[in-house]
């Protein structure tokens, strides 16, 4: 993965935190937790979103956070070694980060600070604030990157209009039905733009709101691999890799780029938002922490990647032990998930915490 660049050494992470000062102060203030540490060192295998917990009650309250200084917008600005760092300023709680290299907190200066010649290794190096490169695979990221690499290249849902215009296999070399691993070929409807590299898939089951019946889109089944030998009408390609059995009507999309590691700043949607939880792609019997779910909310709804939501349990009605008669009861909170893949009418999210078993139709709803 090529470098990418991060921001200088005078801007790694500021945050300030508001407390809470009486019981009837609003739900969305930020708020410490009674036993967060005043430093913590951080370790590999840490996540932004653990590192928040430690001192947060709430780490979907980071938009709140980091609004106060742009410069931290890029969460993977923290890596192993560093220490996150409790002071008070102007009466304020501020969290800043001390490196190995500096030794002082990284707060941001009110002026360009000045060059510095210091001496590392036997060399004289010049340090000021400024851009530089490195690797953001030694980085921490926002959540944990297993969780949801996996789902970040193969296409999880398909549009309906994707579908119309997907190339199709037509049929293997030798007139072949079934094909497998290097079983080569035709396929048509691809477009002419020196596509090399193809993912193989099969639409599934339609996705539908439950609500309105509207139709969100298609599971996508992912079979396998492609790469374009010869182009043309048909173009002739050969499988590269096989996941399931390969067959005839089968749709070619264009393989997207490898994935970088998963780094989102959380944030909550621009406007408010109800939706429901519509399927769950790695849970067998329980939906919770780290499970990716699907939900009926989508680009046309404000959503984008990153944003945080807050999933609540229907419970349902009861009855009144006097009237007999029954009444609903109020939806419950049970998780707080963490999109990371948005298409036009439906996302998946990460499900980040969960204090219940989250299931099925579920609500969800504007943090």
């Amino acid at each position: 993965m090529s470098p990418k660049p991060l921001l200088g050494f005078g801007f790694y992470l500021l945050i300030t935190v508001l407390l809470l000062t009486s019981p009837g102060i609003r739900a969305d203030v930020v708020q410490l937790k009674p036993d967060h540490p005043e430093r913590y060192i951080v370790v590999k295998g840490d996540t932004l979103w653990d590192i928040s917990t430690r001192f947060l009650k709430s780490p979907w309250h980071w938009p709140q956070i980091w609004k106060i200084n742009q410069e931290i917008k890029n969460p993977h600005l923290i890596y192993p070694g560093d220490v996150v760092v409790l002071r008070w300023v102007d009466g304020k709680p501020v969290l800043s980060v001390e490196r190995k290299d500096t030794g002082l907190p990284s707060l941001p200066e009110p002026a360009p600070a000045p060059v510095v010649e210091r001496r590392i290794d036997d060399r004289t190096v010049k340090l000021s604030p400024q851009a530089y490169s490195a690797p953001l695979e030694s980085a921490i990221p926002t959540i944990p990157p297993n969780a949801i690499v996996p789902f970040l290249t193969k296409p999880l849902a398909v549009e309906e209009n994707v579908l119309i215009q997907a190339g199709y296999i037509t049929t293997g070399l030798d007139d072949r039905i079934a094909l497998g691993d290097s079983s080569q070929f035709y396929a048509r409807g691809l477009k002419g733009d020196g596509t090399e590299y193809y993912q193989i898939f099969r639409p599934g089951n339609p996705i539908r709101h439950p609500d309105t019946g509207e139709l969100l889109a298609y599971e996508a089944l992912y079979l396998g691999d492609a790469k374009l030998l010869e182009p043309g009408d048909p173009s002739k390609l050969v499988v590269t890799s096989v996941k399931q059995e390969i067959i005839p009507t089968d749709r070619l999309l264009v393989a997207p780029k490898k994935a970088s590691l998963p780094y989102y700043y959380p944030h909550p949607p621009k406007s408010r938002v109800e939706g429901r939880v519509v399927s769950a792609l790695n849970s067998v019997a329980e939906i919770g922490p780290k499970t990716v779910i699907g939900i009926s909310l989508g680009k046309r709804d404000g959503i984008d990647e990153g944003v945080v939501l807050r999933v609540m349990r229907h419970v349902g009605s009861h009855r009144d032990p006097v009237t007999r008669d029954y009444y609903k009861l109020p939806d419950e909170e049970s998780a707080l998930i963490l999109v990371f893949r948005t298409y036009e009418k439906i996302s998946y999210a990460l499900v980040m915490t969960a204090t219940r078993p989250v299931n099925l139709l579920d609500a969800v709803i504007t943090p």
